[in-house]
């Protein structure tokens, strides 16, 4: 079993075991235990009646926080000609083609964290699948990261837009801000998560959709949520 410190320790007393939050109710006690001396992340753990094995029962998309997440992220757009202007004055950080692919290949490098392409440059950016696959930073379709729409997508990124999707004990884990933000804007963020959760459902899914939700910062201990009366 993992060794905790006095701090986490004394965070956990905070919380009464067994018991199942209103979501402000579980934000708040989320930020009141967090410990770190830096802004922590705030996270979202939601366990989810499918089973990732199956193809029709993968969760997986994208959703723009009102608030964002309190980072700022590093946009990588793969485009040519208008399009790469076009990503410079929408705001990427970086754009390129064969150069960033090469880059990426040779030099090993990954200072970003989202990247996008237009489909004409998807062919050239499957070759770093192996790379990029692995740390989930491949253009998809599905969570709008390949588009010829590069001005909204870039935009969307850097106004709080996350991609989810569920792992392999089918559970979605997502930020949903940071620790000093408002309690307000914490929940609105999670009920803009929740209600794209809800309608990425799987028309696979049977049973009860929404198993579990579980909040917590960077650095303390899990706070449980009343995912079955609450309304979000």
């Amino acid at each position: 079993m993992p060794k905790h410190g006095k701090k986490y320790t004394t965070a956990v007393k905070e919380i009464s075991r067994g018991v199942f939050y209103e979501p402000a109710d579980a934000i708040e006690l989320v930020k009141k235990v967090a410990t770190g001396k830096f802004d922590e992340t705030v996270e979202v753990a939601v366990r989810l009646g499918v089973d990732p094995r199956h193809a029709d029962q993968q969760v997986r998309g994208a959703v723009v926080l009102p608030h964002g997440t309190g980072k700022t992220r590093k946009v990588l757009v793969f485009a040519k000609g208008d399009k790469a202007k076009e990503a410079e004055e929408a705001g990427a950080d970086f754009v390129g083609a064969e150069d960033m692919v090469a880059k990426i290949q040779q030099e090993g490098w990954l200072n970003f964290d989202v990247t996008i392409a237009t489909p004409d440059m998807m062919g050239t950016v499957g070759k770093l699948g192996r790379i990029l696959g692995p740390r989930g930073l491949m253009p998809n379709p599905k969570t709008g990261t390949v588009t010829f729409d590069i001005t909204r997508a870039v935009q969307e990124v850097k106004a709080g837009k996350i991609e989810y999707r569920v792992d392999k004990a089918g559970i979605i884990h997502a930020p949903i801000g940071k620790v000093s933000f408002t309690t307000e804007k914490l929940l609105d963020n999670l009920r803009t998560l929740m209600d794209a959760l809800n309608r990425a459902k799987p028309t696979a899914a049977k049973g009860q959709y929404l198993k579990s939700i579980s909040l917590s910062s960077t650095m303390g201990p899990g706070v449980r949520v009343n995912s079955l009366k609450a309304s979000y």
